[in-house]
């Protein structure tokens, strides 16, 4: 294998596990409020891209970017405050079934009004024929916008959680939700919060991911499966963990090319899953919380 061909595979396996790690991050915004996986994160991406290509015709892509994850985010408190906030004392796992029933609605909402076609958002600079070249490998403008708002995002929450009192209040809920309660935090507000970020935050992703992949209304769940494995490699709640998870299953899928078929991609992104949840729940980088998971 040539050195340019190496090349080519690393930066798809960079521009894959960047994609990867962006819904990863909103699994972890999600499980540091509430301490529960939502598997309509998936679907949240998908909105993002679907309401940004109907609204791109009328507006300046920007602003059609900004309504899309304003609209996502508004979905993600519909979601909490119709179907979470109500339940009291809920398991866990009653309420990552709920949110497996979630992904669904909102999948068949978006073939009601979207029908089956793929649709893509145009490229913010340049288009599908240019490209950036790095020592002999070809790479996207658009790899640079994934790339980059990867980066953003956990700069943000990073410095969120750690430094601002909504990010501080968001850890407390999932760390012990009744000392919050006590010390003064409205637990429901905060996370009806989180599931608005993580929305948004998807919807954003979905955007941005869109004219390299395109936008159907079924992209969701791959999408969700591949960021719950990251999130789990990594460790659940742990956003720059998650990146580091995510750029390491997007290379070893992008160099099983060369010796699998393409149709055996997914596969080792399930494998992957399945070891980590039965030799290392906790995740590569130690979070106690992942391995909760074993225990349902």
């Amino acid at each position: 294998m040539s050195f340019d061909l190496i090349l080519q595979y690393l930066f798809s396996g960079i521009t894959t596990g960047s994609i990867y790690a962006i819904v990863a991050i909103g699994f972890n915004i999600i499980y540091n409020a509430t301490g529960i996986i939502n598997f309509a994160q998936g679907e949240f991406a998908m909105l993002g891209g679907m309401t940004a290509i109907s609204l791109s015709p009328f507006m300046p892509l920007p602003a059609a970017i900004a309504c899309s994850v304003a609209i996502t985010a508004f979905v993600g408190a519909f979601v909490e405050i119709a179907f979470i906030r109500w339940l009291r004392h809920p398991s866990v796992l009653r309420m990552i079934i709920i949110t497996i029933g979630v992904s669904i609605l909102l999948k068949e909402a978006a073939l009601h009004i979207w029908d089956e076609k793929v649709r893509a958002l145009r490229y913010f600079t340049g288009n599908e024929c240019s490209s950036i070249s790095i020592l002999g490998a070809h790479v996207s403008p658009q790899v640079v916008w994934v790339l980059g708002t990867c980066a953003a995002m956990v700069l943000f929450l990073s410095l969120f959680f750690r430094f601002t009192l909504a990010g501080r209040s968001m850890r407390a809920c999932s760390a012990n939700r009744m000392a919050a309660v006590l010390c003064g935090i409205n637990v429901k507000n905060m996370v009806t919060f989180s599931f608005m970020l993580s929305a948004a935050i998807g919807a954003l992703a979905g955007c941005v991911i869109s004219p390299l992949t395109q936008t159907q209304y079924e992209m969701g769940t791959p999408l969700a499966i591949k960021g719950f494995t990251v999130a789990i490699l990594g460790g659940l709640g742990n956003s720059t963990a998650a990146v580091a998870a995510g750029l390491l299953l997007g290379i070893i899928e992008a160099f099983s090319i060369s010796v699998l078929p393409v149709a055996y991609k997914d596969v080792i992104a399930i494998a992957i899953l399945l070891v980590i949840l039965s030799f290392k729940p906790a995740g590569l980088f130690g979070n106690k919380g992942a391995g909760k998971l074993s225990e349902f």
